[in-house]
C-alpha cells in the first residue's frame, strides 16, 4: 500500500487531468489525499496481517476520497481483505482469488461491467492476468486503462456526456492499473 500512495502520488496530476474532460476534474486530487491518509494510518498501526492491511486500507479510502472513488476502492480493498482473513500469509493464487471477490464486488455496488469504460476495464483482466504473474497482471491493468479510450462511457459521470466520452481514457481506470503496477514493483 505504500507503494500504491507513493504512485498515486506520483500520478495525482495525470489522473486530474485525464478526469477534467470527462468527470470533476478531482480524481487525481481525490486519490491522493485517500491514498495519503492509507500510508499514515498503516505507519501508525501497523497492521500484521495482509487482509488486516487490505481491510484498513479501504476504510480510509472509504471514510477520505470523495465521489464514487472513495466507496468503490474502499469496497475492493476491504472484500479483497475480508476474504484473505487472518492469514499471516497469503499466495498468488490466494490473492487472485481474493482479489476476484473484491472486483465482483466493485461490479456489483456499481452496477458496471467490463466495457463501460470505468475501472472495471483495467481490474478484471488484471486479475485473470494473476495466474500469469504479477507483471502480467500490471500490463493487462495497464492495457485495459488505455484500451478505454475509445469507448463510449455507460456509468459515472462520464456517461453523462454520451459520445463525447469518446477518445478520453478512463481515470478510474487508470488509477485502477496503478494500483496493480504498484503490486507488480513490490513482488519483482
Amino acid at each position: 500500500m505504500q507503494a500504491a500512495a507513493a504512485l498515486v502520488d506520483r500520478e495525482a496530476e495525470r489522473l486530474t487531468e485525464l478526469d477534467s474532460p470527462i468527470g470533476d476534474a478531482d480524481h487525481g486530487s481525490n486519490l491522493q489525499r485517500g491514498f495519503t491518509a492509507v500510508a499514515k494510518a498503516l505507519e501508525a498501526e501497523p497492521p500484521v496481517t495482509p487482509g488486516a492491511v487490505l481491510t484498513t486500507a479501504g476504510r480510509q479510502l472509504i471514510s477520505t476520497v470523495g465521489g464514487a472513488s472513495g466507496p468503490l476502492y474502499g469496497t475492493l480493498l476491504r472484500r479483497t481483505g475480508k476474504a484473505l482473513g487472518d492469514a499471516p500469509g497469503v499466495t498468488a493464487e490466494e490473492l487472485r482469488a481474493a482479489l476476484r471477490g473484491g472486483v465482483d464486488a466493485v461490479a456489483q455496488l456499481g452496477g458496471s461491467a467490463v466495457g463501460d469504460k470505468t475501472m472495471l476495464d483495467a481490474l478484471d483482466p488484471a486479475v485473470e492476468a494473476l495466474a500469469t504473474s504479477f507483471a502480467a497482471a500490471a500490463e493487462a491493468a495497464e492495457k485495459g486503462a488505455v484500451d478505454t479510450t475509445p469507448l463510449q462511457a455507460r456509468k459515472g459521470r462520464a456517461s453523462y456526456l454520451g459520445e463525447r466520452s469518446k477518445g478520453h481514457q478512463d481515470p478510474g481506470a487508470t488509477s485502477s492499473a496503478l494500483l496493480f503496477a504498484a503490486l507488480a514493483e513490490v513482488t519483482a
